[in-house]
């Protein structure tokens, strides 16, 4: 399996758009590029030196007989079914090792991995937040963890990580890659935007390999820097930088397994069709469901939802793509989706526009210059409804309704971000179609919302007792890119 820049130097077999969005091409196109890499290469690298982002040639379509060998399967081995197909540049054996040691019932809780749980017929919520750090990006990133550390020990390397987070990612990261050899991960996060317990969780731990910095600002600026360091080749080359955020491929593909899980989970046949809610922010967790759906997974509809932060929510209703300034950016009861530039969006628009780059440039150009684009007047927005996007929007009333509503009639504790989801996806639930709403962090990480939710705190966690009393080892810094590289700098020339 080859991998390619959402912006790359591409050759089209048939069709040239040359960056015109009112360009009327229809069918596919067959991407050939001289920049194809194997899948441990874009594994380390993050970003594409383009700034685009990677995504494989083709996917892989599964058959019926595929599909139907799978439903039975167990977490590691349904994993593997998925992830060789992608990562074919690991052998067999090996990425076997690798997957048993990350999904074991020590680290999820039970050999489930990921067990769905049922509210009534045909509605359910996919509990993906039982892993150390109580959310759902453990169940990729504790994979990411051990898959750095068996490619970097192969080819006697090292790794600087940068990544961002509105919450959830640098934790789970954090955690996955404490301790690791030949590991050094530098996280920025905003600075008074995220929840206690989510700042105590990363600022807590004083591994030597970990690095936080707390940026005055909001998440995308922290994103932006991120960017702009991995943006600078020379740099990128000389510090090794890498990335754990949803931009990384390894990630997404770990995400796509447990939406078959949880396909299987809810259906007794191949035959069915399911919809999935996704709490959406950066769009990586939706992006793997996107990318099951294209391999064949039967999936009706792929339902995003957005807190007050709505960019996406308005790019499926309108057409219209307008990410929000630091300004604009409101700080919000689900922090973890106070995203309003969803990096893994990029990925999407490539499908979308027929896999054509030039036209992926033009569109990010508008975004970085004009502040945005519109498709409304394209072939692209026609084409839309074929990947079954829908989309809807949050508040903060919702979110404290719908925990107070699912506490009192099913006696089941969500978080604010699963109750978004679970907020827009009754909004679309059709009759017959099984509904299963993604869970994306465990109530204790946000106890001051469930106390207002249902005047308590919520069920306690074994083994997080006393965290925000615990010593935090963090550094403040100004939105500047510079400072981060210098950051960076100094702490591997020490």
């Amino acid at each position: 399996m080859n991998y390619i820049s959402t912006r790359g130097d591409v050759v089209h077999s048939r069709g040239h758009t040359h960056g015109n969005l009112h360009a009327n091409t229809h069918g596919s196109f067959i991407n050939h590029t001289k920049s194809a890499k194997y899948f441990c290469d874009i594994l380390l690298e993050g970003l594409a030196p383009d700034g685009g982002l990677y995504l494989p040639q083709t996917y892989p379509v599964l058959s019926e007989e595929e599909l139907a060998n799978m439903r039975d399967m167990s977490y590691p081995d349904l994993a593997y079914e998925i992830m060789h197909r992608y990562a074919t540049d690991i052998p067999a054996a090996d990425l076997k090792e690798i997957i048993a040691k990350t999904y074991t019932a020590e680290v999820f809780g039970s050999t489930n991995i990921t067990p769905l749980r049922t509210l009534e017929p045909d509605l359910h919520i996919l509990q993906c937040s039982n892993g150390p750090t109580l959310a759902f990006k453990d169940i990729a990133m504790q994979f990411l963890g051990h898959l750095f550390e068996y490619v970097l020990t192969k080819r006697n390397a090292e790794i600087n990580i940068l990544g961002a987070t509105s919450g959830d990612t640098g934790s789970s990261a954090e955690y996955a890659m404490k301790g690791k050899s030949g590991v050094r991960v530098f996280m920025l996060s905003p600075l008074g935007k995220m929840s206690p317990f989510q700042c105590a969780q990363m600022f807590s731990l004083q591994d030597a390999n970990i690095i936080n910095i707390a940026v005055r600002g909001v998440f995308d600026d922290c994103q932006d820097m991120v960017k702009a360091v991995s943006n600078d080749l020379e740099f990128k080359a000389q510090y090794k930088i890498g990335a754990v955020n949803s931009i990384n491929w390894g990630r997404i593909v770990a995400q796509v397994v447990y939406y078959f899980k949880g396909y299987f989970a809810a259906t007794q046949t191949n035959i069915e069709k399911v919809s999935f809610a996704v709490p959406s922010g950066n769009f990586g967790n939706v992006l793997a469901g996107h990318i099951a759906r294209m391999m064949g997974l039967p999936i009706k509809q792929l339902i995003v939802a957005t807190n007050e932060n709505d960019v996406l929510d308005e790019f499926f209703r309108t057409g219209q793509y307008r990410p929000r300034k630091t300004a604009e950016t409101l700080q919000t009861s689900s922090p973890s989706m106070d995203i309003s530039k969803a990096s893994n969006f990029e990925r999407f628009l490539f499908d979308l526009v027929w896999r054509d780059p030039a036209v992926v440039r033009e569109l990010m150009r508008k975004v970085e210059q004009e502040g945005g684009f519109d498709i409304r007047q394209c072939p692209y927005w026609s084409r839309l409804p074929a990947f079954g996007f829908v989309s809807g929007t949050s508040t903060h009333a919702d979110r404290m309704r719908i925990i107070r509503t699912t506490w009192e009639q099913y006696q089941i504790e969500i978080d604010t971000h699963t109750a978004d989801g679970l907020k827009v996806a009754l909004e679309h639930r059709e009759p017959n179609v099984p509904m299963v709403c993604l869970e994306t962090a465990l109530p204790t990480k946000f106890e001051a919302s469930m106390i207002e939710a249902l005047g308590r705190k919520p069920a306690p966690r074994t083994g997080f007792k006393g965290l925000e009393d615990l010593p935090q080892r963090f550094q403040v810094m100004d939105i500047d890119a510079a400072a981060v590289k210098r950051c960076i700098a100094a702490v591997v020339n020490t």
